[in-house]
Formats: structure tokens, C-alpha cells, sequence
């Protein structure tokens, strides 16, 4: 499977940024797909994620009620808008998808990673 994921840049904080990520090389639907992100000097950290048709979301305390992720089966791909951005929010972010069981919080449960996409937010 590929992940490309593409949208990010620098934004003021309080700003908006959408990201996208598109799949390819394998099935689609039904699987999960998540975000995640790492700052410089951080571990990878769980924003975000949705089930196979979208019937279920998953956000990071961090990020509630600011970011939404979405899906279209239709077309192979996720996205990730963001609302009210913070510097905090800054790092690179990255789509994976998850063909395994278990939580989707845990990177460990995602078999496929995008090259990330590194979002900026100047205070």
C-alpha cells in the first residue's frame, strides 16, 4: 500500500490547513485510517482516526473539537481538517492505514505509513 499525504505549510496560529492523504495498491474500504504526528525531539503521537466506513472517530484530547478527519471510500482518501491551529500543533504529520486489530490510538496496530507532510504554526 502507498500513502501519499499532501496539504501541509505554514499557517498563523488560529488558522486552518486541510490534509489529504490518497491510497493506493490495495483495498480500500473497510480498513481503518489514521493520522499521527511528530514533533522535532518527540515521539509520533496519535491526532486522529476513522473507521473502515467512517461510522467511528477517534481524536486526541490535544485536538478535539478543533481537527476532523473524514474519508471517501469512493476515492482512496482520508483527510484531516484543521481548525484553530496552535504553534503546539506543529510537527509532521503523517496517514497510515490499519489493517490489523486492536486500538486505533496505538501506531503499533497501523501496517502502512505516508512520507508525512510537516505543518507550521507561527505564533
Amino acid at each position: 500500500v502507498q500513502l501519499q499525504a499532501s496539504g501541509g505549510g505554514i499557517v498563523q496560529a488560529g488558522g486552518s490547513l486541510k490534509l489529504s492523504c490518497v491510497a493506493s495498491g490495495r483495498a480500500f474500504n473497510g480498513y481503518g485510517l489514521g493520522w499521527f504526528r511528530q514533533a522535532p525531539g518527540k515521539e509520533r503521537e496519535f491526532v486522529a482516526a476513522i473507521t473502515g466506513f467512517g461510522e467511528s472517530t477517534y481524536y486526541a484530547d490535544s485536538v478535539k473539537g478543533r481537527f476532523t478527519i473524514s474519508r471517501d471510500n469512493a476515492e482512496n482518501m482520508v483527510y484531516l481538517q484543521m481548525n484553530s491551529l496552535k504553534p503546539e500543533d506543529t510537527a509532521v504529520y503523517y496517514c497510515a492505514s490499519k489493517y490489523l486489530s486492536g486500538s486505533y490510538y496505538s501506531s503499533t496496530r497501523y501496517n502502512y505509513w505516508g512520507q508525512g507532510t510537516q505543518v507550521t504554526v507561527s505564533s
